[in-house]
Formats: structure tokens, C-alpha cells, sequence
């Protein structure tokens, strides 16, 4: 049975190495097939450590962490999303941002998904804000690495309220497994009101 628990300062600090595997073990699968970085990823859970208006959502088979999402400010989000937004008649300052949402395969269909929206939508509502949205990665149809039986989430995700948010595309480089260097990458926003 799963349980979950928010993570903020000293408890981040602590998970900070198995946070960053699990990024990089479930990002690693498709559609995202991220050739991942330990050390790029301990920087990168550090920030939730004390940022204020951020969440971290632990997920926990008894004291080991198997999954976990992240939200925060979309503002604290400017650099990356400002353009994308522009136009939107959405203010940043109105969107709380749910980063991402990683768990082990074998604690899938267990409610986790449920209980990491359910979390940041209410420390969203907390803060104040009117909408929460997401992000994901937008791959080829035919691309060779995806697999047969791929289910993509959508589904689940309009079922919670969310739909695609029309040329609201964000860009990111990373390395995808198998490659030398980092691509851009197309990622769909998701919005909803809360």
C-alpha cells in the first residue's frame, strides 16, 4: 500500500539522490527516453528543497521512495514559459505548474496518479491560483522507440478535468538514449481550472 507525504527542506535534502534516480529511471522510458544525469538531477530536486509556493509529493512503499511530483509557481517558470503563454490571455501569475509526476512501473494503477493531482490541485487552490497546468513530451506516431502496446495518458488526464491547450508548446533539449547530442523537443501544455 502506498503512501505519500509532502517533502519540503531537511526530508528533500535527504531523498535527494533517490529523487534523482527515480527521473532518470522513469524518464528513460518512452515517450521521453531521457539519457539522464545523476548529478544534473540531485541540482535540479534541490530547488523544491525551499522554494516557496513549491510541492514535493513523495510516494512511499513503506520508507522507500518509489514515485514523486512536483509543482510550483508557473512564474517561477518565466525563462522557459512566458513565450509559449503569450497570447494566451493566461497571466502566469493565475497557473500553478505541475512539473512532473514519476513512479516506479510496478506501483502503477495503484491510485498514485490520482493522489499526486489531488495534492498540488489543493496547494494550488491554496496559493490561490485559477488554473493548473502540465506539460508532455510530443513524439512521432512512427517513431522506431515506441513500443507496441503504448497507452498514452490522455485519457486520464482529460477524465481530471484537463485538455490541450492549442499552440501552447513549450521546447526543451535533452539527450535521448542512444544519441550524442541533446534535440529539441516539442512538449504540449495541458490546462484546467480549478
Amino acid at each position: 500500500m502506498l503512501s505519500f507525504r509532502e517533502l519540503k527542506g531537511a526530508a528533500v535534502e535527504d531523498h535527494l539522490d533517490d529523487l534523482a534516480q527515480l527521473r532518470i529511471t522513469v524518464f528513460r522510458d518512452w515517450p521521453y527516453l531521457y539519457d539522464g544525469d545523476l548529478e544534473y538531477e540531485r541540482g535540479y530536486m534541490a530547488r523544491y528543497k525551499d522554494a516557496p509556493g513549491a510541492i514535493l509529493v513523495g510516494a512511499f512503499d513503506g520508507d522507500r521512495l518509489v514515485g514523486a511530483a512536483t509543482g510550483s509557481p508557473m512564474e517561477d517558470h518565466a525563462d522557459d514559459f512566458a513565450k509559449p503563454f503569450a497570447g494566451t490571455g493566461c497571466d502566469l501569475t493565475d497557473i500553478f505548474y505541475c512539473a512532473e509526476s514519476v513512479l516506479l512501473p510496478e506501483y502503477r494503477g495503484q491510485g498514485a496518479g490520482h493522489a499526486f493531482f489531488d495534492r498540488r490541485e489543493a496547494h494550488a487552490r491554496a496559493l490561490g491560483r485559477k488554473y493548473a497546468a502540465f506539460c508532455g513530451v510530443v513524439r512521432r506516431e512512427d517513431h522506431p522507440a515506441r513500443p507496441s502496446d503504448y497507452r498514452p495518458l490522455d485519457g486520464f488526464w482529460r477524465k481530471r478535468g484537463y485538455a490541450p491547450l492549442e499552440g501552447v508548446v513549450a521546447r526543451f533539449r535533452w539527450k535521448d538514449i542512444g544519441d550524442e547530442d541533446q534535440t529539441e523537443k516539442p512538449l504540449q501544455f495541458w490546462i484546467r481550472k480549478l
